[in-house]
């Protein structure tokens, strides 16, 4: 996944450890002794997600002699929620559904190896394109905990997400399907309170489908802007989502 910038990461992961310690504070009284052994619990979460597109390009040249490559270099923050179905299987493994929305932007950046000689910056000539998304998400996860100690509980997942794009507005350079289907893999911790269930988890998403539309006859008259999607072969979707459960 080419995420550059970790920090937010790091960030969950003493965030993690901060409540987990404080979770252990009073390790003689244990909260939510029986909320594990329910059948059926239900939940809300809000997070923040972190998207990415892996863009592979083809380094295809137009006929006035022009080569771009695409690129997402820097990331910002997204928003996400939603609503939690967890069925216990065993005392170690859950099944979790989790369907909500997530929001977010990308801004692709359009780099030209071979710049006309009248442009601002000869040594690389930019453009660009801000890419908004806004996701119905059907996550279907496996949860596996390890044993409860104290009030922790610490845990990983795997599954699969299904998405579609709700944005209408559709960029002029590239332009993306509307469905996806990611690969996922998490970790978290539950954190048993008095009251409710807190679990952190951060979850990493992989694409499967090349999102790039190739059927673009809106471009066909105007081939500055058609060189763009001629220039990329293939187009996934990557994300880092950081959630808060409270079940």
């Amino acid at each position: 996944m080419s995420i550059h910038n970790y920090r937010h990461i790091a960030f969950f992961a003493l965030l993690l450890m901060s409540l987990a310690a404080v979770a252990q504070d009073n390790d003689k009284i244990l909260n939510r002794q029986y909320a594990d052994m329910k059948r059926i619990h239900y939940g809300f979460s809000v997070g923040c997600n972190f998207q990415d597109l892996l863009i592979t390009n083809n380094g295809y040249v137009s006929e006035d002699g022009q080569s771009w490559f695409a690129d997402i270099p820097n990331h910002s923050p997204g928003f996400c929620v939603n609503v939690l179905a967890d069925l216990r299987l065993s005392e170690h493994f859950n099944v979790r559904l989790s369907p909500g929305m997530y929001f977010g932007n990308k801004v692709v950046k359009y780099y030209n190896a071979t710049p006309p000689e009248d442009a601002l910056e000869p040594s690389i000539f930019k453009q660009s394109q801000n890419v908004k998304a806004t996701y119905i998400v059907v996550p279907l996860d496996l949860k596996i905990s390890s044993k409860r100690y104290h009030n922790v509980r610490p845990y990983v997942t795997t599954g699969v997400t299904g998405l579609y794009d709700l944005s209408k507005e559709r960029p002029e350079q590239l332009r993306l399907k509307d469905f996806d289907v990611m690969l996922t893999v998490g970790m978290g911790c539950d954190i048993y309170l008095p009251f409710f269930k807190l679990c952190p988890e951060v979850k990493f998403c992989f694409g499967l489908r090349n999102l790039l539309e190739t059927n673009r006859p809106d471009l066909q008259d105007n081939p500055a802007m058609e060189v763009f999607t001629k220039s990329v072969s293939k187009i996934k979707n990557n994300m880092v989502v950081v959630t808060f459960y409270f079940e």
